[in-house]
């Protein structure tokens, strides 16, 4: 699966790799419905650091279709809000 991290590129995920971040998309969904920025902001790296450690960087030159988009790091609860108004299932499904 290939997942982008907004304003930073793409990483190749594997199923198993995809499916361990569920407790990091709840953590974020958790922040946006408290409204507490400041613990969104630890989610949203949390989630993008397991992406990077876990996956591939995939080469810039080498643009593929994405999977998955994810907010960027330094993200608001207003953008990363209207980003779960689009999904019925998170950032991350299943």
């Amino acid at each position: 699966m290939i997942v982008r991290i907004l304003n930073e590129g793409q990483w190749h995920l594997t199923d198993d790799a995809v499916r361990a971040l569920n407790s990091f998309d709840d953590a974020v969904e958790q922040a946006v419905t408290t409204g507490d920025q400041e613990q969104l902001t630890r989610a949203l790296h949390a989630l993008l650091d397991r992406i990077r450690t876990t996956g591939t960087r995939v080469p810039d030159e080498e643009l593929e279709d994405s999977d998955l988009i994810l907010p960027a790091a330094d993200s608001t609860l207003e953008e990363v809000r209207q980003l779960l108004s689009e999904s019925e299932e998170g950032l991350i499904p299943g």
